[in-house]
């Protein structure tokens, strides 16, 4: 006997779980497929587990200026292997919830890795190799993603690492490449650095931050230099050898070739989908460069399948995933939603200074013809910041110049990632400079560097 739900969501990670979750709300008969441990690359590889890891290098941070503080810190040492041992044991126990949640929604969790046996059907296949065959009449893919390697140089899990290895070695390296300066390599550029790792990051395009406004970049730079991290942007590795010390790596900018020994080489440079052997090519399920393609409701080129989070491309952010599951639930259910906003999605880089940002760069709303108008306050004029002896950075937007409304938003400095979903909200609002700038914000706070960088944009900045 086949066992049938209303919906089948094959990997357990933010996209996958939240999507089953708010199925069992809307009432269907759901079941769940994870072959590793739920909360996937998020919870147990990613997001959660590496801000474990950086607290801990803020804490060390915080210790090494104490005396700015008035607090005497003397003979500080790191017991590196308890820093890890916190991350992984923080990683399990947030696993746990998402279980909890699962048996609380009454959804039926199958342990393994699912396959298509055709557009309704999906045999599991568990560690030791026993099947289940469950059928659904709609199957939700959440399949995830994982690390994309180096052409030519596969992750050996001691030399040339992923982030998963990153996150769990055994001592500190004294000296780690990192290549990439998306989110993943400048948050491990930071944690190692601040442990007493030498320190090089090497990113193609030309700034750390790739995607972020320049500024948000210069200002994370210089940071990162002043610490000791060197940074070679607009560079190329051209190629990386491994032998018993180590790992060399050439690389090339402006012609030039540089050679760094390492001890570990990590590859931080994107993903790639999850997609392979589940059936997909048998149904005829299209796919791009291995990423499932899906229209707005995320409905694959297949009736009744959908996909959602990095397996589709895209925006490859946990939040996002979830966001998408949502939306992609309440569809099958027969809802009305407006789909997920991908302009006011928030990017946050937890290093320090944290950094996060949404929508447009002041240069891409001129390249898209807005007259803008923009607003910058500086932290160091804010006495939240100033209090709490953090003073580098600022909040940045990008009103249309005529309506007011919120183009882009982007921040760098103390709690940037808190402070990015009130600008969230604003730009889902279609909020403009006035509502912003005339909402009263709780002094002292770092909050209102947003208030006051509203009213700068347009010559009502009462504090600088």
């Amino acid at each position: 006997m086949v066992e049938e739900f209303d919906s089948i969501v094959i990997g357990g990670g933010p996209g996958g779980y939240v999507a089953a979750i708010r199925a069992a709300q809307l009432g269907m008969n759901t079941a769940l497929v994870e072959r590793e441990s739920l909360g996937g690359v998020c919870l147990n590889w990613g997001c959660i587990p590496t801000k474990a890891l950086l607290k801990s290098a803020e804490v060390i941070n915080i210790m090494k200026r104490g005396n700015e503080f008035g607090v005497t810190a003397e003979n500080i040492t790191m017991n590196f292997p308890a820093v890890i041992e916190r991350s992984r044991r923080i990683a399990e126990k947030m696993s746990k919830g998402v279980e909890y949640l699962i048996r609380r929604n009454n959804i039926k969790l199958f342990s393994g890795t699912g396959k298509f046996e055709d557009a309704q059907t999906v045999r599991i296949t568990d560690s030791v190799q026993r099947t289940k065959v469950i059928g659904g009449k709609h199957i939700i893919l959440a399949t995830g993603g994982r690390p994309h390697p180096l052409p030519g140089l596969d992750f050996d899990g001691k030399y040339v690492i992923s982030s998963k290895e990153a996150m769990i070695p055994e001592s500190v390296p004294e000296s780690i490449v990192i290549v990439g300066a998306g989110a993943i390599g400048v948050e491990f550029a930071y944690f190692y650095a601040s442990f007493g790792s030498t320190v090089t990051i090497i990113e193609m395009l030309p700034q750390l931050l790739p995607t972020a406004d320049p500024e948000i970049s210069q200002t994370v730079t210089k940071s990162f230099e002043k610490m000791g991290i060197t940074v070679i942007a607009g560079a190329k590795v051209e190629h990386a050898r491994k032998d018993e010390q180590g790992i060399e790596v050439k690389v090339v900018k402006n012609n030039e070739i540089n050679t760094i020994r390492a001890d570990r080489l990590l590859i931080a440079i994107g993903i790639r989908p999850n997609t392979e052997q589940i059936g997909l090519e048998e149904l005829g399920v299209v796919t791009e460069r291995g990423f499932i393609k899906v229209d707005p409701h995320f409905q694959t080129s297949l009736p009744g399948i959908y996909a959602i989070g990095d397996c589709i491309g895209g925006i490859l952010l946990a939040h996002v995933a979830s966001a998408e599951g949502i939306t992609c639930v309440e569809h099958i259910a027969g809802y009305s939603n407006a789909g997920v906003d991908y302009s006011a999605v928030p990017f946050c880089i937890y290093s320090s200074p944290q950094a996060a940002s949404l929508g447009l760069t002041e240069q891409q709303s001129l390249d898209a013809g807005y007259t803008v108008k923009v607003g910058k306050y500086p932290l160091r004029a804010n006495g939240k910041s100033v209090a709490a002896g953090e003073i580098e950075g600022f909040v940045k937007l990008i009103f249309e110049a005529n309506t007011g409304e919120l183009l882009g938003a982007h921040i760098v400095g103390l709690e940037a990632p808190e402070m990015i979903a009130e600008l969230a909200l604003a730009k889902s609002l279609k909020a403009t400079y006035k509502d912003i700038h005339t909402t009263v914000h709780a002094h002292p706070t770092v909050s209102e560097c947003i208030m006051e960088a509203a009213g700068q944009a347009f010559g009502q900045a009462i504090h600088i």
